[in-house]
Order: structure tokens, then sequence, then C-alpha cells
């Protein structure tokens, strides 16, 4: 019992149990937090991607209605023609060219509209998507700077 061995083992083995258990609950607490963390960022970006897609399908469903009126626009100008050219013969191809441009002109100017909303809500998507991504990869200042930089310039480069 003497035997400093002995001793020193025996107080190896009590160091061990006393400070193991706080060692691994602040490795398991830390862990958890990180995966809570982890599956928020998921969520959100979840999130982000649903609503980026309700707000595509109701764009297209814009679209669809859009061109519906177009399409009457153009009947109801069709007809309006035919209306015309029995009653003043030499008149109606001024008056069809004319609606038949507003008619063009409304389509070019929905369609420009829809296309362009609907690169505005890319570019939100894929920046959103991006910032929570890199947010929960990247823990350095410097990296995080560049990131920031880079998100900054990513409109201009999708747009242009």
């Amino acid at each position: 019992m003497e035997s400093p061995s002995l001793w020193v083992a025996i107080s190896f083995v009590i160091f061990v149990i006393v400070f193991a258990r706080p060692v691994w609950k602040f490795a398991t607490i830390a862990l958890d937090k990180r995966i809570k963390e982890i599956k928020d960022s998921i969520d959100e970006a979840t999130k982000l991607r649903e609503e980026a897609q309700d707000l595509l399908a109701s764009n297209k469903r814009k679209v669809v209605a859009v061109e519906k009126e177009v399409d009457d626009i153009v009947n109801k100008a069709r007809e309006e023609a035919e209306n015309i050219k029995s009653k003043f013969g030499t008149d109606l191809e001024t008056a069809l060219k004319n609606r038949q441009k507003i008619a063009n002109d409304r389509i070019s100017q929905a369609e420009s509209e829809a296309i362009e909303s609907i690169k505005h809500i890319n570019i939100e998507i894929a920046i959103k998507a991006t910032e929570a991504l890199l947010q929960q990869r990247v823990d350095s200042k410097e990296n995080i700077k560049m990131i920031d930089e880079a998100i900054e310039e990513l409109p201009n480069k999708l747009v242009g």
C-alpha cells in the first residue's frame, strides 16, 4: 500500500472519474447546440425554397392569366375588325393593325414583366440560399467578409 505507483494509479482513476462527467456533459451540450443550429438552418432554407416555389407558381399563374387576357383582347380585336370591315372597308386595315400592335405591345410587356419578376425571384432565392448555407459552414471573419462581398456582387453578375 505504500507503493507510489499504486497511489498515482488510484489518483489518476479518481481524476478521470471526477472530470470525465463534466467534460462529457460539456461536449454533448456543445454538439447538441450545433446540431440544433444546423437543423434550424436547414429548416429555414427549406422554408425559403417553398416560398420561392410558391412565388414561382403564382407568377406562372399570372403569366397564364395575362396570356388568356391577351388572347381575349386579340379575339375581340378580330371581331371588331370584322365589324368595321363590313361598315368602313378601307379603315379596316388601319384599325386592325393598331389593335394588333396594342395587343402585341401588351403581350411583350406582360412577358417582359413576368420574365423580370422571375429573374428577381431567382436572384433572391440564390442569394438567400447562398447566405444560409455559407453562414452555417463558415466561421472565419475573413471568409465571412469575402462571402459578403461575393453576395453583394451576385445580383449584378446574375442580371448583367
